[in-house]
Formats: structure tokens, C-alpha cells, sequence
């Protein structure tokens, strides 16, 4: 990483709060597929209105989000396609972790059943 001066890493530190909220990653996902308005949005995440709107302006704020208004309704898009770039690696990493993990379990059970059984 670059030297960043405090401005530059509190705007970073931002970026990335807007992504430790798993309805927010919810609500990317859906607009990955295209964009979406409110009540489209609140149907798939399962949360209400209130709370959809309040993650979107969130996001909104942190330009991952853009809105357009359209006679009575609002949609909303993704602004920053490169966000998906980054959550795929995140994906990769915590998939490899998982592996991982699971692989180290399996020693650890099958060492288990070993030591019982004598």
C-alpha cells in the first residue's frame, strides 16, 4: 500500500464500512444483476423499506450506489463496478480459509477416532 496521508485513510476506512454490513453486500449483490428500485430491492433482501433505504443511502455516500429518479420511483445502480473485483477476492480468501479449516478438522477427528479406538 502507497503512503496515504490521515485524510486518505479515513476515506478508505469509510469505503470499507460500507461493506461490513452484510444487508449492504445483500443488497450489491442483487444490483450486480442490474439495476433495481426500492420496492424490487426490500422483496429480495426480506428487510423492510425503511431499512433498504437507509443501507442504499449508505452506500450511496460511499459512491458504490447511484440513484436516478424516474417519475414517482428512485433506481438505484451500482456506481463503482470494481467493488465486485474486491469482493471476489475477499470470497476467494475466506473460501480458502474455510477449506482450510475444514481440512485441519478432519485431521483433528480422524486423530480423535485414533486415539479411541485404542
Amino acid at each position: 500500500m502507497q503512503k496515504l496521508n490521515d485524510h486518505a485513510l479515513q476515506y478508505i476506512a469509510q469505503y470499507f464500512q460500507a461493506l461490513a454490513e452484510p444487508m449492504r453486500l445483500k443488497i450489491l449483490h442483487a444490483l450486480q444483476e442490474g439495476e433495481r428500485n426500492v420496492g424490487e430491492l426490500t422483496e429480495i433482501s426480506g428487510c423492510t423499506q425503511a431499512n433498504v433505504s437507509k443501507h442504499l443511502s449508505s452506500l450511496a455516500k460511499s459512491g458504490l450506489v447511484k440513484r436516478e429518479s424516474r417519475g414517482t420511483c428512485v433506481y438505484y445502480s451500482i456506481a463503482d463496478t470494481s467493488v465486485y473485483t474486491l469482493c471476489e477476492l475477499v470470497c476467494n480468501q475466506i473460501g480458502n480459509r474455510w477449506a482450510a479449516e475444514a481440512e485441519l478438522r478432519n485431521v483433528f477427528i480422524s486423530n480423535a477416532k485414533i486415539l479411541h479406538a485404542d
